[in-house]
């Protein structure tokens, strides 16, 4: 596995609208994909389109982090969270390889405080060096919740120690200078599920009023072979005030094919809340919400697939968030970027199924010559789905039907997730450019824009503000700033 593909999993998300019921994001909230059904979405208005980091046309600020960032961003209450390594030093306390999440003020791009764990001592088989933290936080109100690289889920204080207060009940953070941040509680997965994360701990929170859920990263051994911890959990639930278990599910077991990275999604399909996440067998689960029991699966992969190690098989595990939107489940299916491209699949699954719905609840799929393995998050807006391959193309889909509309190659393999926001579609690839199209049935390029580097994240927005995220730097985009030329 390579260590950018590690770090790269925590980048989709999902969406429910339409016929199913949600809870609505709030201004104070930020997620991974704007709601808990995690479309690729937002009603935003005013975001710029064009942009130039060599004049500073439209970039309100840009931040260097570390040399490998890939958790986040996400924006609320005026900071801007996200997740990396240590190679963009804040701190000299600190040296050497760590997992850092870094807070900055959202409108001057100041540096506020971070937080820092240390490696652990399995090393890559767990804990692949230079990944940092690859969770998206989620953040409500005071609180910040995220899965850090020791396989601690973990909840702060959104002030850090700016504040000078301790918040507890954890008060035995070393650091407790103004640039540090401060922990309230702490879940160690290692240490009270016997979890075993293959590479790398990553999974997005989500949060629906008081419960956390999140995926646990269990996985194969370093060979590829073996599952040390089959009776462990691949999804949990936590208070999120306390970080008590409230539930866990082990519905995978020995069956991983390589590891459990999505992010959970949840939505109400008829008038049951369901949890709904990628298992690490091809396998789409949903779970009831309030109880982790089983209510429908969705095999993701033709019944003769065979899973060969290195991506040589026709059978694939699942690198993408489920999005839900008319009480359906869209869901594509894909592997390690070191695997290489190869045919997938892409499905459209309807939701209102109990036990196993492969062979009765399947909508439409899009699969071989058609659609290539894929490690994005679908975004759904206005009667157009959106979803891009690990080969470079954006399609733009009937999400009733599955008909293609319109298709466009970025020349450039693609890890993040189409975003729509004010009538436009963002794209980053791994060229470092961010492709702006305009949203519609009809195909219009509107611009390409170089970032300098790799774009592996899905950009956000949050008052007008286009935030980018790129292997090493964070940008903020606002129409009509001015920043200095970069």
């Amino acid at each position: 596995m390579t260590r950018q593909f590690v770090t790269y999993l925590l980048l989709v998300g999902f969406a429910v609208t339409g016929g199913a019921r949600i809870a609505q994001a709030q201004s104070d909230i930020g997620m991974f994909g704007n709601t808990p059904a995690r479309n690729m979405v937002s009603d935003e208005t005013g975001v710029p389109d064009n942009w130039d980091p060599q004049t500073g046309s439209n970039i309100l600020w840009t931040q260097p982090v570390g040399s490998q960032a890939y958790g986040g961003p996400t924006v609320s209450n005026g900071k801007v969270y996200v997740g990396t390594n240590n190679e963009g030093v804040r701190n000299p306390a600190y040296d050497g390889d760590k997992g850092v999440l870094m807070a900055f003020d959202a409108t001057t791009g100041d540096f506020v405080w971070q937080m820092v764990h240390d490696k652990l001592s399995a090393g890559r088989v767990n804990d692949w060096p230079l990944q940092g933290i690859c969770s998206t936080a989620f953040v409500q109100g005071d609180r910040v919740w995220y899965v850090s690289n020791q396989a601690h889920v973990v909840c702060l204080d959104a002030e850090g120690f700016k504040d000078g207060e301790n918040d507890g009940p954890f008060a035995d953070e070393v650091d407790t200078g103004d640039m540090a941040g401060d922990i309230i509680w702490s879940y160690d997965m290692i240490g009270e599920l016997d979890v075993f994360p293959h590479n790398l701990a990553t999974g997005s929170p989500l949060v629906v009023g008081d419960v956390l859920y999140t995926v646990t990263s269990n996985g194969v051994d370093e060979g590829h072979v073996n599952v040390p911890s089959p009776f462990s959990p691949d999804i949990i639930a936590l208070d999120k005030n306390t970080g008590e278990l409230l539930w866990e599910n082990t519905i995978v077991g020995e069956d991983i094919l390589h590891g459990s990275w999505t992010n959970p999604t949840y939505a109400e399909v008829n008038g049951r809340a369901q949890v709904i996440f990628a298992g690490g067998n091809g396998i789409i689960y949903s779970l009831d919400a309030e109880t982790g029991d089983p209510i429908w699966e969705f095999d993701c992969n033709p019944k003769d697939s065979e899973w060969i190690l290195g991506g040589r098989g026709t059978r694939n595990n699942i690198l993408s968030t489920p999005v839900v939107y008319d009480n359906k489940v869209y869901i594509g299916v894909g592997q390690d970027p070191e695997h290489g491209e190869a045919p997938g699949h892409f499905f459209a699954i309807d939701a209102t199924g109990t036990g196993d719905v492969t062979d009765t609840h399947m909508v439409w799929h899009r699969g071989g010559e058609d659609f290539y393995r894929t490690m994005s998050t679908t975004a759904i807006a206005d009667g157009v789905l959106y979803i891009t391959s690990l080969s470079g193309f954006l399609h733009a889909l009937d999400p009733q039907t599955g008909e293609e509309f319109w298709t466009y190659d970025t020349f450039a393999a693609v890890w993040g997730s189409p975003f729509v926001v004010d009538g436009r579609v963002f794209l980053g690839d791994e060229d470092g450019d961010i492709a702006v199209l305009r949203a519609g049935n009809e195909m219009e390029l509107l611009g390409e824009y170089n970032m300098g580097a790799a774009v592996y994240c899905t950009p956000v927005v949050r008052g007008g503000v286009l935030y980018i995220l790129t292997r090493n730097r964070l940008w903020a985009l606002q129409e009509g700033a001015q920043g200095d030329p970069f």
